[in-house]
C-alpha cells in the first residue's frame, strides 16, 4: 500500500523549521563560555605585561596577541553553541537532507546572533570590567579622554610645572586660579576640535609665562609641545581603536561561520543512528 503523499506533506507542513529552544540553549552556551574564555584571557593578559623596562611582551606584540585571542574566543564558544543548537533541535521527518542542512546551519547562525545580543547587553558590564584588565596595558587612553577632567589635568600640570631653578611651592603659589581657568579652557577646546585655538593657546602662554617663570617664548614652546603631545596621544588611541574593531569584526565573522558548521555537524549527529556505543551521523 502506496502512503498519501498529501498526509505526508500535511505533517510535514505542520512541523517548525526552527527550534527556538535548542537556539536560546546554544545562544546560553556560547555567551557562558565566551565569559569565561575572556576570564582566563585577562589572566594572561596581565600576567604578560610587566612595569619593569626589559621584561614581558611588547605593546605591538600585546595588540596582535590579544586581536588574535579575540577570535579564539569568537570561533571556540560559537562552536560550541552552534553545535548545541544543532544538537538540541527537534528531528524533521520527509525533509530532504540538503533542506535538513541549510536549516541547521541557520539554527547555528540565529544561536550565533542570539548570543552575540546577549553578550551586548546582559555581559557587558562583566566582559568590558575582565577585558579592560587585559586591554589597558597595550591601549592608550580614548581621544575622548583629553576632553574628561583627570586626562586634562596631567597635561595642565605640565604646563605649570615649574622652571628650572624654582622651587616648587613657590610656583604653586597663587596658581589654583590660573590652573582651574586653563583646565576650563583645554577640557573645552579639545572636546570640540582636539587642539586649543589660537587665542586660547596665546592666553595659555602668557599664563604659563607669568606663573612658572619660563619666558614668553619658553612659555610658548611649552604650551605648542605639551599640545602635540596630547594630540599625539589622541591619535594613537584613535589607531588602537581602529585595530580593535577590526579584530573584533573579525571574531564576530569568524564565530557565525563556526556556529553555522557546528550546528550542522551537531545536526547530522542528532539525525544519526546508534549502533551499540557508536553514533553514524546522517549523510550530509
Amino acid at each position: 500500500m502506496e502512503p498519501d503523499l498529501r498526509t505526508a506533506a500535511t505533517v510535514i507542513e505542520t512541523q517548525s523549521p526552527v527550534s527556538w529552544a535548542a537556539i536560546v540553549a546554544g545562544a546560553v552556551v556560547a555567551a557562558a563560555l565566551a565569559l569565561v574564555l575572556v576570564a582566563f584571557g585577562s589572566g594572561l593578559g596581565l600576567s604578560s605585561i610587566s612595569p619593569w623596562s626589559g621584561s614581558g611582551v611588547s605593546g605591538t606584540t600585546f595588540q596582535i596577541g590579544t586581536g588574535i585571542y579575540l577570535v579564539i574566543v569568537g570561533v571556540m564558544s560559537s562552536a560550541v553553541g552552534g553545535y548545541v543548537a544543532g544538537r538540541l533541535r527537534t528531528k524533521w521527518v520527509g525533509v530532504h537532507n540538503n533542506e535538513v542542512f541549510f536549516r541547521d546551519t541557520g539554527h547555528g547562525l540565529l544561536a550565533w546572533a542570539l548570543a552575540t545580543l546577549i553578550s551586548a547587553t546582559a555581559l557587558t558590564s562583566t566582559t568590558a570590567y575582565l577585558a579592560s584588565g587585559a586591554v589597558a596595558g597595550g591601549a592608550a587612553a580614548s581621544s575622548q579622554a583629553l576632553g574628561r577632567l583627570g586626562a586634562s589635568e596631567i597635561y595642565v600640570d605640565k604646563l605649570f610645572r615649574p622652571a628650572p631653578g624654582q622651587a616648587p611651592a613657590q610656583a604653586d603659589n597663587g596658581n589654583f586660579g590660573a590652573r582651574a581657568e586653563v583646565l576650563r579652557l583645554w577640557t573645552a577646546d579639545f572636546r570640540s576640535g582636539a587642539d586649543l585655538s589660537q587665542a586660547d593657546r596665546a592666553y595659555v602662554a602668557q599664563a604659563v609665562a607669568a606663573r612658572t617663570g619660563l619666558s614668553q617664548a619658553d612659555a610658548e614652546k611649552r604650551v605648542d609641545a605639551v599640545v602635540t603631545e596630547a594630540k599625539s596621544a589622541a591619535d594613537t588611541a584613535r589607531r588602537n581603536a581602529a585595530h580593535l574593531s577590526f579584530w573584533l569584526t573579525a571574531a564576530l565573522l569568524f564565530g557565525a561561520f563556526a556556529a553555522s558548521l557546528a550546528a550542522a555537524e551537531g545536526g547530522a549527529l542528532r539525525d544519526g543512528t546508534w549502533s551499540g556505543r557508536v553514533l553514524t551521523p546522517r549523510t550530509l
